[in-house]
């Protein structure tokens, strides 16, 4: 599939590309900007990040794990003391809280490494329509679309203030 490369000088002119882009169905975006700019990421995502769902998944499996773990080692090794029960719940809530931050902050880290798609190859291999330039001053938005559609988002890209726009890999 094509992937067509747009360079901005300016993020106002790549928010209303990414908008124009995603308003004729393309989906399939990916921006470059030498620095983060919150207006670029609201017009790119319009839904929340499926990592919420490891990190909720790690901290009820830690508090599963956690009063499952105490409550098991309270009956393995019994430990009599003044008629009181073996398995009391108010001291296991420590241990179940401490591992309900640690497998969910294990399961994020996990979660963010699968949703970002890393590790991405061999290391140093960057993606096709990436360049150094975007680390420096100007912005760039990639689009993969169909062969029939090059020229209709090649127009679009211009009408919205790109600079250039290229064909990187057909």
């Amino acid at each position: 599939m094509p992937l067509l490369l747009g360079v901005y000088d300016n993020p106002a002119h790549v928010v209303d590309s990414i908008k124009r882009l995603r308003n004729r169905g393309f989906e399939d975006l990916e921006t470059y900007s030498p620095a983060p700019f919150p207006e670029i990421d609201d017009a790119l995502i319009d839904k929340p990040s499926p990592v919420r769902a490891f990190t909720l998944i790690g901290g009820l499996l830690g508090v599963v794990t956690g009063y499952a773990l105490t409550i098991w080692m309270s009956y393995d090794w019994e430990l009599p003391v003044g008629g009181k029960p073996f398995a009391s719940i108010p001291p296991y809530t420590i241990i179940a809280f401490e591992l309900t931050i640690l497998f969910g902050g294990l399961l994020t880290v996990l979660g963010l490494f699968l949703m970002g798609g890393l590790p991405h190859g061999p290391f140093g291999v960057t993606e096709p329509g990436y360049s150094s330039r975007f680390s420096a001053e100007e912005f760039g938005v990639a689009v993969t679309c169909d062969e029939r559609d090059v020229g209709e988002i090649e127009a679009l890209m211009r009408a919205n203030g790109a600079g250039d726009v290229t064909l990187v890999e057909a």
